[in-house]
């Protein structure tokens, strides 16, 4: 995305706005826009940021982020590939729309997106086919989304210095596995003041923060399609499958295995 991509859907006066695009590990400033947007990839897993919380976005999930909402993107994956559908929302239009939250993408709404795979631009009545077709897609969200499971893949994101670097940390070394303390003496901090700093900046626990990056970098690794189950557990640092399993599916509420099945429908 660049200044154009900016400029141009900030001058569009019509109903949709179609931006699709490739790319390797793609970064935002953070910007806003007066439509809401329907945020889908595939091929890795996308973070937004929206109102100080981190959102994962994984391969089979999409994003709402409705009109006028500070947010920025960004993307450690080597190849993905982003959807983005922008649309005018109204006050008579769902609930849905005047929300953010992440939701599971089922098969038919997959092949919507993918049918405007080579659109760009503004589509109004002008446009007839275009338009209709993204008219029905909007018109059948929430009852589509109201079928299939949505849940929030997000956490506070840390505002303290300290706690970003301690992030990338964690992040950088996941096949390893480190507690409060050990983390804490990496950065010249007792283990009390690096739990107090968690629970003040960002509400949360260290143990349920490193989970949440372990499980999004599984998410990512998922979505490349190299890995079995075993070795993707292995790689975020976790020490046997039914542990990796177990907390996998209370976050995501489906198995591992079955989530890498629904990818490789893709």
């Amino acid at each position: 995305m660049n200044d154009n991509f900016f400029f141009s859907i900030e001058n569009c006066e019509s109903e949709f706005y179609i931006y699709n695009f490739t790319s390797s590990q793609p970064k935002t400033v953070e910007h806003q826009h007066d439509k809401g947007q329907l945020l889908y990839a595939e091929g890795g897993v996308l973070h937004v940021f929206i109102n100080q919380k981190h959102w994962y976005i994984p391969g089979r999930c999409f994003i709402w982020i409705p009109p006028n909402v500070p947010h920025y993107i960004l993307s450690h994956s080597s190849h993905i590939k982003i959807f983005g559908l922008y649309m005018t929302i109204f006050e008579t239009d769902d609930l849905l729309y005047k929300t953010e939250n992440v939701y599971m993408v089922d098969d038919l709404l997959r092949e919507m997106i993918w049918y405007t795979e080579k659109w760009m631009g503004c589509y109004g009545p002008e446009k007839a086919a275009e338009y209709y077709f993204l008219k029905a897609i909007k018109t059948n969200l929430p009852t589509m989304c109201k079928n299939v499971s949505s849940f929030p893949i997000q956490h506070p994101y840390p505002k303290d210095e300290r706690l970003i670097k301690v992030g990338q940390f964690l992040r950088n070394n996941l096949e390893k596995r480190y507690t409060l303390e050990e983390v804490a003496k990496e950065f010249g901090l007792s283990s009390r003041t690096l739990s107090r700093l968690f629970k003040e900046d960002i509400g949360m626990s260290f143990v349920k923060f490193y989970r949440a990056i372990r499980i999004s970098q599984a998410l990512e690794l998922m979505s490349e399609n190299k890995l079995n189950v075993y070795e993707v557990a292995v790689k975020v640092g976790f020490i046997s499958l039914s542990a990796f399993s177990n907390i996998f599916y209370r976050i995501m509420g489906i198995r591992p295995q079955e989530y890498i099945n629904k990818l490789k429908k893709n």
